[in-house]
């Protein structure tokens, strides 16, 4: 039965109301929060004899915003900012005086009943819970300190504006400069099972960690300048050694750059048959994405092969200027090649056999840029380590330092920046450990 509190039923219904009249942000509700902060007004609504489900209801709110670890104002503006609907669309490739009129409309509304539901605090709800529940003191509210994590401006913006139907300019603007849906609320991605998946923690490398290999990395570097720029970039492959430091050199590119668009989308060669599919909806999105392809290599009429050339090589559709491929491989030849594949006069072969296998051995040449990564000598493996060492603040001498560091590529996987990098890691947690034994012992002495 409905609330005997009139004025609390009213108040109750407004929001649900408005809730229930969104037209362009229905997905703003429809995360575990906003279903729970639903449910919630509708057990006050119809709070039974014992108040039960309604003190349920808040339990399940409460538990969602402490889970997402954020206040309800926090998560309104953030799924606000991240929607993905028809104007979020348009508004990141088009000019705000082309957007059509009514779309515009729409969303000034949406504005103004997404403020009245931010208004809506938790601490509210919690009084009203109170009320209905004739409890003798409130529920304890979730709070914590409020964190915009990457759109903390248009945050602040929105807090200041007496009315959000005025922000819509604006906010059609932070799209178009940020995008919208997962490729503003994610850096990285993966593509799985035919639909993008973000990547909330991705490789924290940075390129200050990344020596050895210069020249590799400034044409990296140049090239991916390129994409940001608008400019035509070319396709890289990076082989060579393993160890080398292929992947970490282009996971480093996303902390470099993500504050200028940038994108990583991470492709699986399993999942390369979707490549054409991908690359088509990326063409129409405002960021710059890096298709990430690591330790490619193909077997013979592998369609993966047949869809990464028709990327690599293009097709009657114009290429679109903010993708490009960046993979990594061992094998300078990508396409698996035996003995037998070698063209003989024979009966029913092929008959111009040698041109087909120039096709093969050629696949990596449609790369525009190839970079080659040689395995580590000496000198360089021990500059990787002296670099590492003194991000870390490793402090031994650099004789015994060298020593260590040649002990330990002997006796594990030889010399590269990957044996230089477990070598640091478990040299800085060895020596941790001895200073906090060695201090214990001391202490207790």
């Amino acid at each position: 039965m409905p609330i005997a509190n009139t004025s609390l039923y009213t108040k109750v219904q407004y929001l649900q109301r408005q809730a229930a009249s969104l037209l362009l942000y229905q997905s703003v509700l429809q995360g575990e929060v906003g279903m729970a902060f639903l449910e919630l007004l509708q057990a006050i609504r119809y709070t039974d004899s014992d108040a039960r489900g309604c003190l349920q209801a808040y339990g399940r709110y409460f538990h969602a915003l402490a889970a997402k670890n954020q206040n309800w104002e926090d998560y309104l503006i953030t799924q606000l900012l991240f929607s993905k609907n028809p104007f979020t669309k348009l508004a990141e490739v088009k000019e705000f005086e082309e957007l059509p009129p009514a779309l515009v409309a729409a969303v000034q509304h949406d504005l103004q009943i997404l403020q009245s539901l931010y208004e809506c605090s938790s601490a509210s709800l919690s009084e009203w819970i109170q009320s209905v529940a004739h409890m003798p003191i409130s529920p304890v509210v979730w709070y914590k300190e409020q964190e915009f994590v990457g759109v903390e401006t248009f945050a602040t913006y929105l807090q200041d504006l007496d009315n959000w139907g005025d922000a819509v300019e604006e906010l059609a603007a932070y799209y178009r400069q940020c995008g919208s849906g997962l490729f503003a609320e994610y850096r990285a991605l993966r593509w799985q099972a035919g639909q993008f998946i973000g990547i909330r923690y991705s490789d924290p490398v940075k390129l200050s960690a990344l020596v050895g290999y210069e020249s590799q990395r400034d044409a990296l570097l140049k090239n991916t300048e390129f994409l940001l720029s608008g400019e035509m970039a070319l396709h890289v492959l990076l082989y060579g050694s393993r160890g080398s430091g292929k992947s970490s050199l282009v996971k480093s590119l996303l902390n470099e750059y993500s504050e200028r668009s940038l994108r990583l989308l991470e492709v699986t060669k399993s999942d390369l048959k979707d490549l054409p599919e991908i690359v088509e909806y990326l063409r129409g999105v405002s960021q710059k994405f890096i298709i990430f392809v690591d330790d490619l290599s193909f077997e013979e009429d592998d369609d993966a092969f047949k869809a990464l050339k028709v990327v690599l090589e293009g097709n009657l559709t114009a290429r679109p200027q903010n993708v490009v491929v960046y993979a990594t491989s061992n094998r300078r030849h990508l396409i698996r090649e035996f003995f037998v594949d070698r063209p003989t006069p024979k009966d029913n072969e092929e008959v111009h056999a040698w041109d087909t296998m120039q096709e093969k051995l050629s696949f990596s040449d449609r790369f525009g840029l190839t970079l080659t990564f040689e395995p580590a000598d000496q000198k360089t493996y021990l500059k990787i380590v002296q670099h590492l060492a003194a991000q870390a603040e490793i402090n031994i001498t650099q004789e015994d330092l060298e020593f260590q560091a040649l002990q330990w590529a002997t006796r594990h996987n030889g010399r590269s920046g990957r044996t230089a990098r477990q070598f640091v890691d478990f040299l800085k947690a060895d020596l941790r450990l001895f200073y906090v034994n060695n201090n214990t012992s001391n202490t207790s002495d």
